[in-house]
């Protein structure tokens, strides 16, 4: 027995040599500073996987939001253990592809975060007991980051108990109970240090980031976090004593009361920061920190806010000279994340039933809802926010305005396709950001993430999204091309409940024109496209500027139409008056169906498909046409049960004029 039990210490031994790959590179700390194992800096840019192995109720709309154990378990109630085994297979498979991974590192980012439940890794009521299918989904996280030059930060999102009150620690919502249950601290312990024991060789990880926002209960302070966190950190080195250890104040990462001096020569602070100004004095106490103890700190968490504030406030970090990462990479309809999953009509129910306002639904629809909503996680099936992307990669966003969209003219400029750049560059809104105080900083949440209010226009005769709540003195502003000089009549798409209303557009900073006061269209979403005037405009790039003088109206759409048609168009055809769309066939279907249509001269067709509230799915077909009859066949394929806009756009070639058609169609599945 002691001969065989010699053979088994040699080959661990072996095994973990064998997993540091020859010219690994662990991240280690000089100072106050991150660096690789030539003592050069390694600045830590990175995203954090939320929602992904701890699902949260905010990002899943779950109303009350829900802890990962109440979402578990209200799914296991409507659909059945089998089903819903099922469902959460097919949702952590999608969340986070190798795809997921390889975009972000083309991004320019070198970090992840990786939130975890201890329940993934350890069944709930059995201590000492590891689950390897959970270890096996971080081996392949680590697997795709080295394959994409990633590091990775393993982050205990949910610890035995709940380190916080709250559900994203997936408490009982009662109380923290990692405090006043002494076993759930011995248990955090145990459960890092089998972590470091698997992983101390993988230079691909940086570090353990032991607790995510801790918040003890009463009677217990930092004396009590700084005990627990040695006990851990103790605990790591006597397996490990390569990786850095991360620990994050009390009060949700921001007070370090009780937790300096540092323990470790390999230990750094890391805090949060949401909702504050993005100034030096919100992190003041942290630069204290560093300068005080010689200590790297990093900013583990940030976001949910507005594109200006994303960039202010990451500017603010980098001239710190202080690593951060973003969260999050992507949950279901939102605008503050690079990716938006989304949601369907039948998942949609469901949450209506947990709300308590709609009867429960049948098993097969629940189940259709929710497995669509699962496949829609998928990063080919999900919209791309891109304004979210250049606010946190761009240093050029706070300086410079750029072209959102291509957009050129004779034509259509929809108003919520503005100039990129933060508030005061692309546009101005008198609230852009949450500093703090609560404000929305774009009231309709959709489409973008900037101060520009955005909503749903319900107009099945425009653009999907239109500019409301504009106030005295804001002011939006779109790049175009004009394709040629001419003399342009300009329309202006509006609604509004009455005729109070007034605003001004300039040409490359030049007025067009006097003030015109907006018609009263009998609501908010009755649109009527009121004349602005006539203007000749060269060929080439223009900047178009729409400011607000007086509010009480709703801004859809500017259309610019040639006064003149070239004469050699003239000689050949005049311009058919229209086109023809025929309705979806077979509606509803189950797997396929298609729409038909007929153009009259050859041009770009471009077919995008809408969910029932007006916001953007994905685009179906875009390409270049003869004269004739032409289908698109429309596959269910990744779409969950439900009812569906589709939207058809023809510019013919000859650029003289634009026009579309709209429908919808349901889904059966």
């Amino acid at each position: 027995m002691k001969t065989f039990g010699s053979f088994v210490i040699v080959l661990f031994i072996l095994l973990n040599i064998c997993r540091a790959h020859p010219g690994d590179d662990f991240i280690d700390i000089q100072g106050t500073q991150f660096v690789d194992s030539s003592g050069q800096e390694v600045f830590l840019k990175g995203f954090g996987l939320g929602g992904w192995l701890v699902p949260e109720g905010y990002m899943l709309h779950i109303p009350g939001f829900g802890s990962p154990t109440d979402i578990k378990n209200k799914i296991h109630t409507l659909i059945g253990s089998v089903s819903a085994d099922q469902f959460w297979q097919k949702y952590r498979q999608n969340y986070v592809r190798r795809k997921d991974i390889e975009q972000i590192a083309a991004w320019g980012f070198n970090t992840l975060r990786l939130p975890f439940n201890y329940r993934s890794l350890s069944p709930q009521d059995q201590p000492g007991i590891f689950i390897e299918e959970g270890f096996a989904q971080i081996d392949t996280l680590i697997g795709w980051c080295r394959l994409y030059n990633l590091r990775l930060i393993l982050d205990m999102h949910c610890a035995p108990g709940g380190q916080n009150a709250d559900n994203i620690s997936d408490s009982d919502g009662i109380e923290a109970r990692l405090w006043t249950n002494s076993s759930n601290a011995d248990r955090t312990v145990s459960i890092w240090q089998e972590i470091a024991r698997r992983y101390n060789r993988e230079s691909v990880i940086i570090g353990y980031d032991l607790l995510n926002e801790p918040v003890l209960p009463a009677g217990y302070d930092g004396r009590d976090l700084r005990a627990l966190y040695q006990r851990i950190t103790n605990a790591i080195r006597q397996v490990d004593t390569t990786h850095i250890v991360f620990i994050e104040g009390n009060q949700y990462a921001t007070d370090f009361n009780y937790l300096t001096p540092q323990w470790d020569n390999r230990l750094a602070y890391s805090f949060h920061i949401y909702w504050s100004p993005p100034q030096v004095s919100s992190i003041q106490k942290y630069l204290n920190i560093r300068q005080t103890y010689g200590v790297p700190v990093w900013m583990g968490e940030s976001g949910e806010n507005s594109n200006t504030w994303f960039y202010k406030m990451i500017k603010l970090l980098e001239e710190k000279d202080i690593p951060w990462s973003w969260w999050t990479y992507k949950k279901l309809e939102t605008t503050t994340s690079p990716y938006s999953a989304s949601s369907n009509f039948l998942y949609e129910q469901v949450l209506d039933y947990w709300r308590g306002t709609a009867p429960k639904p049948a098993q097969a629809l629940a189940e259709t809802g929710l497995f669509a909503m699962a496949e829609s996680l998928d990063i080919n099936h999900c919209r791309f926010l891109p304004d979210v992307k250049v606010a946190l990669t761009d240093s050029a966003y706070g300086l410079q305005q750029k072209a959102y969209r291509a957009l050129r003219i004779p034509g259509v400029i929809a108003a919520a396709n503005y100039n990129s750049g933060q508030n005061g560059v692309g546009s101005y809104d008198l609230v852009a950001e949450n500093d703090g105080d609560g404000a929305a900083w774009n009231n309709g949440y959709s489409y973008r993430n900037d101060g520009v209010d955005i909503e749903a226009s319900q107009d099945t005769g425009g653009f999907a999204y239109s500019v409301g709540w504009l106030s005295k003195n804001e002011w939006i502003n779109y790049t175009f091309v004009a394709a040629s000089a001419d003399t342009f009549d300009i329309t202006v798409r509006m609604a509004s409940p009455s005729s109070s209303g007034s605003y001004q557009l300039y040409m490359d900073g030049v007025p067009m024109g006097n003030t015109r006061n907006v018609s009263s269209s009998g609501g908010w979403y009755n649109w009527l496209d009121q004349y602005y005037g006539a203007v000749y405009i060269t060929a080439g790039t223009h900047v178009l500027q729409f400011k607000c003088l007086a509010d009480g109206f709703n801004l859809e759409q500017f259309i610019f139409k040639s006064r003149h048609t070239p004469v050699g168009i003239i000689e050949k055809k005049q311009m058919p008056a229209s086109w023809t769309l025929f309705p979806a066939y077979p509606n509803p279907f189950n797997s396929q169906t298609h729409v038909k249509y007929k153009i009259p001269l050859s041009g770009v067709v471009s077919m995008d498909l809408y969910d029932i509230r007006g916001r953007f799915f994905r685009n179906l077909f875009k390409g270049n046409q003869n004269a004739g009859m032409h289908i698109i066949n429309i596959s269910a394929r990744g779409l969950g049960s439900g009812i569906y806009l589709y939207r058809i756009e023809y510019h013919p070639s000859s650029g003289t004029s634009f026009s579309f058609g709209n429908g919808r169609m349901i889904l059966l599945k």
